[in-house]
């Protein structure tokens, strides 16, 4: 294996990495900005009430886009065993 393909699959890696996560952070992200939301208009400024709504949101996508994480993970291993047999020569 070259430093060129080395470095080109830990970039696939990180890339896929990130777009693996990107669900679970928007969810939270959307839920924590809706309940900030909410405590600005009531004026309830409760610390422990963003846990639960933003744990739920990324239960929720990971039920959402639990199949396609899998997929992508599954095909990328795939294609690191299936270049293995190069990187030993």
């Amino acid at each position: 294996m070259t430093p060129e393909t080395a470095v080109a699959l830990v970039q696939r890696a990180l890339l896929l990495a990130l777009l693996l996560s990107a669900p679970m952070l928007l969810f939270g992200l959307v839920a924590g900005l809706l309940i900030s939301v909410l405590q600005a208009v009531t004026q309830v400024q409760e610390m422990t009430l963003t846990f639960i709504p933003k744990m739920i949101a990324i239960v929720a996508a990971l039920f959402i886009f639990g199949q396609w994480i899998l997929v992508s993970m599954l095909s990328f291993t795939h294609e690191i065993f299936t270049l293995l047999p190069q990187a030993i020569r």
